[in-house]
């Protein structure tokens, strides 16, 4: 009998290995993507006239869903093309998660709208989306005063400037 047991244990050392290995797979870090942009016909929506904003600050802040305290925060700047990546530690699956605009370098273009400065994001890997990758709506900051080709190109796209929210048309 010893001998039976004992030609088993390396199977049993095996599947402990393999389930620590599993174990430590699924804990991997995920990454929030997303991009910032400079709104130049201040439309609250990105046009081929929309410039990439570098280092452009942002902040990923979770919230209890209960309380609405911030349980985890994580602060990024844009490179040069106006895309961000952070590695979040940890699962966030039973937190409200939004990626918020925090500051633009841009002269001219750092006027921040509420309601257009944020983006929700779940950040879990327990959703059934096997990339690591969470990836947000672009985010931009508005120019103080539209170019004017913006006009062309929204007539292009058939927008009128009746069309464009208050909060952000002049």
């Amino acid at each position: 009998m010893a001998k039976s047991v004992q030609a088993f244990l390396p199977l049993i050392a095996a599947i402990g290995f393999l389930s620590f290995l599993g174990f430590a797979i699924c804990d991997e870090t995920l990454f929030i993507e997303g991009k910032v942009y400079c709104d130049t016909c201040r439309t609250a929506f990105v046009t081929k006239l929309s410039q990439p904003i570098h280092g452009a600050k942002v902040a990923l802040n979770c919230r209890d869903r209960a309380a609405g305290d911030v349980t985890y925060s994580l602060e990024g700047t844009t490179d040069e093309l106006g895309s961000y990546k952070l590695a979040v530690e940890g699962d966030h699956e039973e937190e409200i998660c939004e990626v918020k605009l925090i500051s633009s370098p841009m002269d001219g273009c750092n006027e921040i709208v509420p309601g257009l400065d944020t983006a929700r994001v779940l950040v879990t890997s327990n959703n059934g989306i096997s990339e690591l990758s969470r990836y947000v709506n672009s985010l931009g900051f508005l120019k103080a005063k539209p170019l004017t080709e913006c006009a062309e190109i929204l007539k292009g796209l058939g927008i009128f400037p009746s069309m464009i929210p208050p909060i952000v048309r002049q």
